[in-house]
Order: C-alpha cells, then sequence, then structure tokens
C-alpha cells in the first residue's frame, strides 16, 4: 500500500477539468458544485484523466443522481435488503430527457435552509484540539444553528478550556463515562426540535446544518444521516480502515430505509448499521419522546459502540423511516496509528454484538441471534481463507481483533445485572446528573 493517497475534490461543474497526474494514488471526490456526485480511486499509472474521461464519467454520475432524487425517473431510492437502492437506472430516458446538464443544476441548487431549528450535539472526552477545529467548522455554517450542546465526558473538564474562544457554545459536564450517557446528557440539554450529532474528529462542511433542514422538510422522515469522507489518508491505519474496511461509506445517492427494509432484513439480523454514521445523524426531537434516549448499556464507554444502529432499530421497528442525504457532508479524522485502529475495530465488533443481543432481548427478533452465531463466524472464516491466500497479514490482524471483539460482546452480555439494566432513558426534558454551562 502507497505511503499516502492523495485527496482530490473535483468539480464537474467547472468547466469538466482534467485530473492531472500523481505520483501518488488518489482519492477523488467529485461534485456538481455543492452536490457530491461519486467518489472513484485512481492508480498513478490510470493518470491523467482527459476531458473525454472526465465527460464519460459526469454523465454516468449525473444520471444515477437523476435517477436517484427525481420521481419521474424512479427515486427517491428505497434501500432493500443489503442497504443498497432499489433503483433501475433508466439511461436512454435519462440521456434522452433534455438537458441532463440543467437538470443536474436544479438538482444542486442550494436553496437557502435556516437551521435555527436544530440542536447540534457534540461529544468529547480527552480530545481538546480536535474539539476546537470540530467548533470554528461549526462557526462557519452557511445556516448557524439554533444552538450547539458541547458535552464533555472527561472526568477532568477538559474541554472546558476551549469554550472561552466560543461563548455561545453551551457546555454541559457529564463526568458518568459512555457516549450514550454524553449523549443522552446532550439530548437533554437541548432545546431544537430537530438533534443533530457529530463528534470532535469530525469538520462539517459549510452546508451541513442547511441541508439537515432540508432534509427535514419531509414531515414522513425521522431520522437523517449524511456522507463521511476522510479529511486525510496519511497513515496505513487510515487507508486501511477506509479503502479495506470501506470507511463510513462512500455512496453519494440517497437513500430511504423504512419499513420495507426492516422487514426484509430482519428474518436475518437487520442490517441498521448500513443507516449511517453517528459521526453524522439527526433526529427529530418526538423520536426520543416516542421510543426513549440512547441505550446506556452501549456505546464507547460501555459495550464498545452500536448505540446508534441500536437507536435506529428501535425506529425502523416502530415504523419510522430514516433518510440518508449524502449532501450533509462532514470529514473523520481517521485513526492515525495502526493500535488505535486495532482497538477501534475490536470495540466496534463488541459493541455490534452487544447491540444484536439487546435488539434481541427487547423485540424476541431471532435473526439478532442468527447473525451472531451463523453470519459472523462465517464471515471470519471467509475473511482468513482469503486473507491467508493472498498473503495479508495486515488483515488477519485485524480480523484477529473482530474475533475478540465477537468475543467480548458474548462476555458482555452474560455480565450480573445486563438485563436489570435495560429500562431505556426517556423523555427530552431537563438535565440529567451534568453540570451546565451557558
Amino acid at each position: 500500500m502507497a505511503e499516502r493517497w492523495d485527496i482530490r475534490h473535483v468539480d464537474l461543474s467547472a468547466a469538466l477539468p482534467a485530473i492531472a497526474e500523481s505520483e501518488r494514488p488518489v482519492f477523488a471526490v467529485f461534485w456538481w458544485r455543492e452536490l457530491p456526485l461519486g467518489v472513484r480511486t485512481f492508480l498513478p499509472e490510470e493518470l491523467p484523466l482527459g476531458r473525454t474521461q472526465i465527460a464519460s464519467l459526469a454523465a454516468d454520475l449525473a444520471a444515477v443522481q437523476l435517477a436517484a432524487r427525481l420521481e419521474h425517473f424512479g427515486g427517491p431510492a428505497r434501500a432493500t435488503f443489503d442497504g443498497r437502492a432499489v433503483l433501475s437506472i433508466p439511461l436512454d430516458a435519462i440521456r434522452s430527457s433534455g438537458d441532463l446538464l440543467g437538470q443536474l443544476d436544479a438538482l444542486a441548487e442550494t436553496t437557502p435552509a435556516p437551521a435555527s431549528d436544530i440542536s447540534v450535539v457534540i461529544c468529547t472526552r480527552d480530545r481538546p484540539v480536535a474539539l476546537a477545529g470540530c467548533l470554528a467548522r461549526l462557526r462557519d455554517q452557511q445556516s448557524p444553528p439554533g444552538q450547539i450542546v458541547v458535552v464533555d465526558n472527561s472526568s477532568r473538564r477538559t474541554a472546558e478550556p476551549i469554550l472561552s474562544s466560543f461563548p455561545d457554545v453551551q457546555y454541559v459536564h457529564e463526568p458518568r463515562p459512555g457516549l450514550s450517557v454524553a449523549r443522552n446528557a446532550g439530548v437533554r440539554a437541548s432545546r431544537c426540535p430537530l438533534i443533530a450529532f457529530t463528534d470532535d474528529d469530525v469538520e462539517p462542511y459549510q452546508g451541513w446544518t442547511r441541508e439537515i433542514a432540508r432534509a427535514f422538510s419531509n414531515p414522513d422522515i425521522d431520522a437523517v444521516t449524511g456522507l463521511v469522507l476522510p479529511a486525510e489518508l496519511d497513515t496505513a491505519a487510515q487507508r486501511f480502515f477506509q479503502l479495506e474496511m470501506g470507511g463510513f461509506g462512500g455512496e453519494c445517492t440517497p437513500l430511504i430505509f423504512d419499513g420495507r427494509f426492516f422487514a426484509e432484513t430482519c428474518p436475518k439480523g437487520a442490517q441498521v448499521w448500513r443507516v449511517g454514521a453517528g459521526a453524522n445523524m439527526a433526529f427529530r426531537r418526538t423520536v426520543f419522546d416516542k421510543i426513549g434516549l440512547f441505550d446506556e448499556r452501549l456505546g464507547a464507554g460501555a459495550s464498545g459502540c452500536s448505540e446508534d444502529s441500536e437507536l435506529w432499530y428501535r425506529l425502523l421497528a416502530g415504523g419510522g423511516a430514516c433518510l440518508f442525504e449524502p449532501r450533509a457532508v462532514v470529514l473523520h479524522h481517521h485513526r492515525e496509528q495502526w493500535n488505535e485502529l486495532r482497538q477501534q475495530v475490536r470495540a466496534y465488533m463488541q459493541g455490534h454484538v452487544s447491540a444484536l443481543l439487546v435488539q434481541a432481548d427487547r423485540f424476541g427478533h431471532r435473526g439478532n441471534i442468527r447473525r451472531i452465531v451463523r453470519q459472523l463466524p462465517a464471515y471470519f472464516a471467509r475473511t482468513a481463507f482469503r486473507a491467508i491466500q493472498d498473503g495479508a497479514s495486515l488483515r488477519l490482524q485485524i480480523l484477529q481483533e473482530e474475533v475478540l471483539g465477537w468475543l467480548g460482546g458474548l462476555r458482555y452480555a452474560i455480565q450480573p445485572g445486563w438485563r436489570a439494566r435495560s429500562k431505556l432513558p426517556c423523555g427530552t426534558a431537563g438535565l440529567g446528573t451534568g453540570g451546565v454551562r451557558s
């Protein structure tokens, strides 16, 4: 794997620029003004890309966007059993429909959408420098949110000094460890009808809050997730997570996850992790009133992770709908060191297994158990076979962490008192135990 990958953001509306030669591989994000169209990777020997190649790529990406977003071409796209779009792209009809680029221009139009109804919650723990970067990006939003809440989950209030540079940000200290605990404190401290979450290692694009607000203009949508792109691919750990493990996804077409998706996937374990990433998600406040807050047995500092996907599971099981809207874009700083990535992967798998057990216990859906005892061991076996065959020692190291995480999830669920803590925190009024400074 190359020492470093270049990340290039290419606006195809700007006279179809070519992609120049590069000594390093390129991770290219294609845009039409502020509308993300797609992600492609190129090795140095595949570059440069000339205007003809770019024009052909632009036409293909435009056709997919039109099909996914416009009703007369089949959109909006709905997720099927594997979390991909149930979408037939009528390329001939799209190409013969008139001004293709004009239609794309209309899609990319960034009409104002006030974000004053959005409370942004950032949970942080001992990363003040990263938090300052995230807050600086939020301060530059084209549509400022109605409220920003920082929940400091450290014991020593390490985030508090940073807030002196951001006087309009509300500070909440929640010393009880756990991301779910911190997120619940943020929900209780929020005062707007929409609540968006991001992380301290994230840089939201300037239109992030605007696009979240616009997505919620559809009254049938209960939750929104967005596109999470890598901020850099400088280290082996960052490249492996993004390029070998898929990162946080790279699809650029909107998808609706609803009752159909849940019904199709539930018998084998509803694949709610495909809905999006906790680093870029938002909910109507009424969701928490209906189904409760985050399960404090799950998430970083508790089981490992998957507190977000378990909440999406509850929402979909109750007949709600989630929209993945890639217009809402954030950049994520992936773990830089290999040992950090290994720890992260183990935590992800441990949290995933714990969430599956929680879902099985709460709803009685046997597909969750089937995933634990059949699908995941089969995945481990296939991955090990391919890695040994290919001599992929790094993949085997990551697989080891996944297996250990799987075992950790099983052990976590049999801890004494695990089921006794199953009652969900409810309601969104008033603060929890944390202290608050406006």
